[in-house]
Protein backbone atom coordinates (compact mmCIF):
# COMPACT_ATOMS: atom_id res chain seq x y z
CA UNK A 1 0.00 0.00 0.00
CA UNK A 2 1.31 3.46 -0.89
CA UNK A 3 1.52 5.66 2.18
CA UNK A 4 2.93 8.86 0.65
CA UNK A 5 3.69 8.72 -3.10
CA UNK A 6 4.84 12.33 -3.19
CA UNK A 7 7.50 11.76 -0.54
CA UNK A 8 8.52 8.50 -2.23
CA UNK A 9 9.13 10.29 -5.53
CA UNK A 10 11.05 13.15 -3.92
CA UNK A 11 13.24 10.68 -2.03
CA UNK A 12 14.03 8.42 -4.99
CA UNK A 13 14.27 10.70 -8.02
CA UNK A 14 15.91 14.02 -8.83
CA UNK A 15 14.70 17.06 -10.73
CA UNK A 16 16.53 17.22 -14.06
CA UNK A 17 16.04 18.63 -17.57
CA UNK A 18 14.68 16.25 -20.19
CA UNK A 19 17.28 15.59 -22.89
CA UNK A 20 15.07 16.27 -25.92
CA UNK A 21 13.00 19.02 -24.28
CA UNK A 22 15.50 20.82 -22.03
CA UNK A 23 13.01 23.61 -21.34
CA UNK A 24 11.10 21.04 -19.24
CA UNK A 25 12.48 19.50 -16.03
CA UNK A 26 11.02 16.40 -14.42
CA UNK A 27 11.51 14.33 -11.28
CA UNK A 28 13.19 11.28 -12.84
CA UNK A 29 15.12 8.22 -11.71
CA UNK A 30 18.61 7.52 -13.03
CA UNK A 31 18.35 3.70 -13.09
CA UNK A 32 15.48 1.31 -13.71
CA UNK A 33 16.21 -1.61 -11.38
CA UNK A 34 16.58 0.28 -8.07
CA UNK A 35 13.42 2.37 -8.49
CA UNK A 36 11.51 -0.70 -9.70
CA UNK A 37 12.50 -2.68 -6.58
CA UNK A 38 11.66 0.26 -4.34
CA UNK A 39 8.28 0.57 -6.04
CA UNK A 40 7.51 -3.09 -5.39
CA UNK A 41 8.51 -2.66 -1.75
CA UNK A 42 6.36 0.45 -1.39
CA UNK A 43 3.35 -1.31 -2.94
CA UNK A 44 3.98 -4.54 -1.06
CA UNK A 45 3.73 -6.48 -4.32
CA UNK A 46 6.06 -8.34 -6.65
CA UNK A 47 5.96 -8.34 -10.43
CA UNK A 48 4.42 -4.90 -10.76
CA UNK A 49 4.74 -3.09 -14.12
CA UNK A 50 7.83 -0.94 -14.66
CA UNK A 51 7.69 2.54 -13.11
CA UNK A 52 6.95 4.33 -16.37
CA UNK A 53 6.33 7.57 -14.46
CA UNK A 54 10.00 7.70 -13.38
CA UNK A 55 11.48 8.06 -16.88
CA UNK A 56 11.13 10.22 -19.98
CA UNK A 57 10.52 7.61 -22.68
CA UNK A 58 11.45 8.24 -26.30
CA UNK A 59 7.91 8.44 -27.67
CA UNK A 60 6.86 10.93 -25.03
CA UNK A 61 9.98 13.03 -25.59
CA UNK A 62 9.34 13.22 -29.32
CA UNK A 63 5.68 14.07 -28.81
CA UNK A 64 6.52 16.75 -26.24
CA UNK A 65 9.12 18.24 -28.61
CA UNK A 66 6.58 18.32 -31.42
CA UNK A 67 3.99 20.03 -29.21
CA UNK A 68 6.47 22.68 -28.08
CA UNK A 69 7.57 23.29 -31.67
CA UNK A 70 3.97 23.47 -32.97
CA UNK A 71 2.03 25.34 -30.27
CA UNK A 72 -0.74 26.16 -32.76
CA UNK A 73 -1.72 22.48 -32.64
CA UNK A 74 -2.71 22.68 -28.97
CA UNK A 75 -3.27 26.38 -28.20
CA UNK A 76 -6.72 27.02 -26.77
CA UNK A 77 -7.72 23.36 -27.06
CA UNK A 78 -8.85 20.73 -24.55
CA UNK A 79 -6.16 18.07 -24.53
CA UNK A 80 -5.94 14.54 -23.16
CA UNK A 81 -2.47 13.15 -22.43
CA UNK A 82 -3.24 9.44 -22.49
CA UNK A 83 -0.95 7.14 -20.46
CA UNK A 84 0.78 10.27 -19.21
CA UNK A 85 3.43 8.58 -17.01
CA UNK A 86 5.60 11.42 -15.75
CA UNK A 87 3.30 14.03 -17.27
CA UNK A 88 5.92 15.20 -19.76
CA UNK A 89 3.51 15.61 -22.67
CA UNK A 90 0.88 17.22 -20.43
CA UNK A 91 3.45 19.77 -19.26
CA UNK A 92 4.46 20.47 -22.87
CA UNK A 93 0.82 20.97 -23.89
CA UNK A 94 0.20 23.45 -21.09
CA UNK A 95 3.40 25.32 -21.91
CA UNK A 96 2.23 25.49 -25.53
CA UNK A 97 -1.03 27.16 -24.53
CA UNK A 98 -3.62 24.39 -24.22
CA UNK A 99 -6.87 25.56 -22.64
CA UNK A 100 -6.83 22.50 -20.39
CA UNK A 101 -5.02 19.20 -20.12
CA UNK A 102 -6.34 15.97 -18.64
CA UNK A 103 -3.43 13.68 -17.77
CA UNK A 104 -4.53 10.04 -17.45
CA UNK A 105 -2.65 7.01 -16.14
CA UNK A 106 -3.55 3.95 -14.07
CA UNK A 107 -0.14 3.73 -12.36
CA UNK A 108 -0.64 4.42 -8.62
CA UNK A 109 2.35 6.79 -8.53
CA UNK A 110 1.50 8.74 -11.68
CA UNK A 111 -0.84 11.25 -10.04
CA UNK A 112 1.81 12.38 -7.59
CA UNK A 113 4.47 12.42 -10.33
CA UNK A 114 2.32 14.58 -12.60
CA UNK A 115 1.53 16.98 -9.75
CA UNK A 116 5.21 17.38 -8.85
CA UNK A 117 6.26 17.84 -12.45
CA UNK A 118 3.55 20.40 -13.11
CA UNK A 119 4.67 22.31 -10.03
CA UNK A 120 8.30 22.20 -11.18
CA UNK A 121 7.32 23.69 -14.54
CA UNK A 122 4.75 26.17 -13.19
CA UNK A 123 1.78 24.74 -15.11
CA UNK A 124 -1.47 23.08 -14.05
CA UNK A 125 -3.27 20.02 -15.34
CA UNK A 126 -6.04 17.71 -14.18
CA UNK A 127 -5.19 14.09 -13.38
CA UNK A 128 -7.33 10.97 -13.52
CA UNK A 129 -6.34 7.47 -12.48
CA UNK A 130 -9.38 5.94 -14.17
CA UNK A 131 -8.88 3.32 -16.88
CA UNK A 132 -10.12 5.34 -19.84
CA UNK A 133 -10.14 2.27 -22.07
CA UNK A 134 -13.25 1.09 -20.25
CA UNK A 135 -15.39 3.81 -21.87
CA UNK A 136 -15.38 6.10 -24.91
CA UNK A 137 -12.77 8.84 -24.86
CA UNK A 138 -13.72 11.92 -22.84
CA UNK A 139 -14.93 15.12 -24.48
CA UNK A 140 -11.66 16.69 -25.63
CA UNK A 141 -10.36 18.23 -28.85
CA UNK A 142 -7.04 16.41 -29.06
CA UNK A 143 -5.54 13.19 -27.67
CA UNK A 144 -1.77 12.93 -27.30
CA UNK A 145 -0.42 9.41 -26.74
CA UNK A 146 3.26 8.59 -26.32
CA UNK A 147 4.77 5.10 -26.05
CA UNK A 148 1.49 3.18 -26.06
CA UNK A 149 2.56 0.30 -28.34
CA UNK A 150 5.22 -1.45 -26.29
CA UNK A 151 3.36 -4.76 -25.89
CA UNK A 152 0.52 -6.87 -27.24
CA UNK A 153 -2.43 -7.14 -26.81
CA UNK A 154 -2.52 -3.73 -25.08
CA UNK A 155 -1.34 -1.86 -28.17
CA UNK A 156 -4.23 -3.25 -30.21
CA UNK A 157 -6.71 -2.26 -27.53
CA UNK A 158 -5.31 1.25 -27.26
CA UNK A 159 -5.21 1.80 -31.02
CA UNK A 160 -8.82 0.62 -31.37
CA UNK A 161 -9.84 3.07 -28.62
CA UNK A 162 -7.95 5.90 -30.31
CA UNK A 163 -9.55 4.99 -33.63
CA UNK A 164 -13.01 5.19 -32.08
CA UNK A 165 -12.16 8.61 -30.65
CA UNK A 166 -10.99 9.78 -34.07
CA UNK A 167 -14.26 8.60 -35.63
CA UNK A 168 -16.05 11.00 -33.27
CA UNK A 169 -13.99 13.94 -34.46
CA UNK A 170 -11.28 13.97 -31.79
CA UNK A 171 -7.83 14.55 -33.26
CA UNK A 172 -5.08 12.08 -32.30
CA UNK A 173 -1.30 12.40 -32.29
CA UNK A 174 0.97 9.49 -31.36
CA UNK A 175 4.67 9.45 -30.46
CA UNK A 176 6.47 6.14 -30.95
CA UNK A 177 10.09 4.97 -31.42
CA UNK A 178 9.11 2.47 -34.13
CA UNK A 179 8.30 -0.33 -31.72
CA UNK A 180 7.35 -3.78 -32.96
CA UNK A 181 3.63 -3.42 -32.30
CA UNK A 182 3.23 0.06 -33.75
CA UNK A 183 1.28 0.00 -37.06
CA UNK A 184 2.78 2.59 -39.40
CA UNK A 185 0.35 1.86 -42.21
CA UNK A 186 -2.62 4.18 -42.35
CA UNK A 187 -0.97 6.90 -40.28
CA UNK A 188 0.40 10.25 -41.41
CA UNK A 189 3.99 10.98 -40.43
CA UNK A 190 4.32 14.48 -38.97
CA UNK A 191 7.88 14.57 -37.69
CA UNK A 192 10.88 12.41 -36.94
CA UNK A 193 13.49 12.98 -34.24
CA UNK A 194 16.69 11.45 -32.96
CA UNK A 195 16.02 11.14 -29.24
CA UNK A 196 18.84 10.58 -26.73
CA UNK A 197 18.01 7.77 -24.33
CA UNK A 198 19.86 5.14 -22.33
CA UNK A 199 20.41 1.40 -22.42
CA UNK A 200 18.69 1.35 -19.07
CA UNK A 201 15.48 1.95 -21.03
CA UNK A 202 16.12 0.99 -24.64
CA UNK A 203 18.33 -1.19 -26.83
CA UNK A 204 20.18 1.89 -28.11
CA UNK A 205 21.48 5.14 -26.65
CA UNK A 206 19.70 7.09 -29.41
CA UNK A 207 16.25 6.19 -30.79
CA UNK A 208 14.72 7.24 -34.07
CA UNK A 209 11.31 8.37 -32.91
CA UNK A 210 8.35 9.70 -34.85
CA UNK A 211 5.15 11.62 -34.32
CA UNK A 212 2.12 10.47 -36.27
CA UNK A 213 -1.38 11.73 -36.96
CA UNK A 214 -4.33 9.35 -36.98
CA UNK A 215 -6.25 10.36 -40.14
Amino acid sequence: MITDPRSFILANTRLQPVSHTPEISLWLADEVTPIWRLTEAELGEMGVPPPFWAFAWAGGQALARWVLDHPDEVAGRRVLDFATGSGLVAVAAMKAGAASVLAADIDPFAGAAVALNCEANKVESIFTGADLLEAPAPDVDLILAGDVCYEQPMSGRVLAWLGEARSRGIEVRIGDPHRTYFPRLGLELLAEYTVPTTRELEDQTVKRTSVWRLP
